[in-house]
């Protein structure tokens, strides 16, 4: 190789090498910005779930705290109200049974917007107590089956009790189905969350462009915070199966 060959060798080397650097550096960049713009995404998800969950268990706490002892002081005032005209006694009664009937709204309110049940006893009884109540109006038929060793923090328990809420609603008001399963259980070092219906299935696409389908929209954000995955089998005439796995 002559002198001259030897040269533009170098140089070639030289601005391969350079090359290589500066698009090494653009797509490292690339990938930095990537990794930034999904961190920040998240933590604006985080951000707008914890400020949510935080103003329900606020009005939870004032419609329990504040709301209902004024409703029962009330009641006790209307009942301590003696008249013998009849119709003033009719009166009463009906007053208080209204009343009493508030209270009981407003006790179901309190516990949909924060579960007394998922404060104290956890995800898993929270969960059967919903379902149980989900039951008794005969709108769907639940069924449940979890493992005894699930232990999670609270925050994951609450968006996991959202999810499972959600996709209980969104089954009652779309799928047109009788029966919902519904399987949490452990897996390695996951919890797998498992729901299938017999209902009528959707498309996903249609679905996300409909106003309905800001559910699944809540559905991807809760499993993208806790860094989970989540995939759905669905199609028209043949029911959905979601299956979440997120990690313990």
């Amino acid at each position: 190789m002559s002198p001259q060959e030897k040269d533009l060798y170098k140089f070639i080397l030289i601005i391969a090498v350079v090359l290589g650097i500066i698009i090494a550096y653009f797509i490292f960049s690339i990938i930095r910005q990537q990794r930034r713009t999904l961190s920040l995404h998240q933590e604006k998800i985080l951000a707008e779930i914890t400020t949510l969950e935080n103003e329900r268990r606020r009005i939870a706490s004032d419609l329990h705290d504040e709301i209902g002892p004024l409703l029962a002081a009330i009641k006790l005032q209307i009942n301590s109200i003696e008249s013998e005209d009849e119709s003033d006694k009719m009166l009463i009664h009906k007053s208080s049974t209204q009343i009493d009937e508030i209270i009981g709204k407003m006790r179901e309110i309190s516990n949909n917007l924060m579960p007394n049940t998922l404060v104290r006893k956890g995800l898993v009884s929270a969960l059967e107590e919903f379902i149980s109540a989900i039951n008794k109006t005969n709108q769907l038929k639940l069924s449940i089956s979890t493992d005894n060793n699930i232990s999670i923090n609270k925050e994951k328990e609450i968006n996991l009790y959202r999810m499972v809420q959600e996709i209980i609603h969104n089954t009652i008001k779309h799928a047109r189905a009788s029966q919902l399963n519904i399987r949490l259980y452990v897996k390695d070092n996951d919890l797998i969350l498992i729901t299938e219906d017999n209902g009528i299935g959707f498309n996903f696409d249609n679905r996300l462009r409909e106003n309905s389908g800001l559910g699944l929209r809540n559905l991807s954000s809760r499993t993208e915070i806790m860094g989970g995955n989540y995939h759905f089998h669905s199609q028209p005439g043949k029911g959905t199966k979601y299956v979440f796995e997120i990690p313990l």
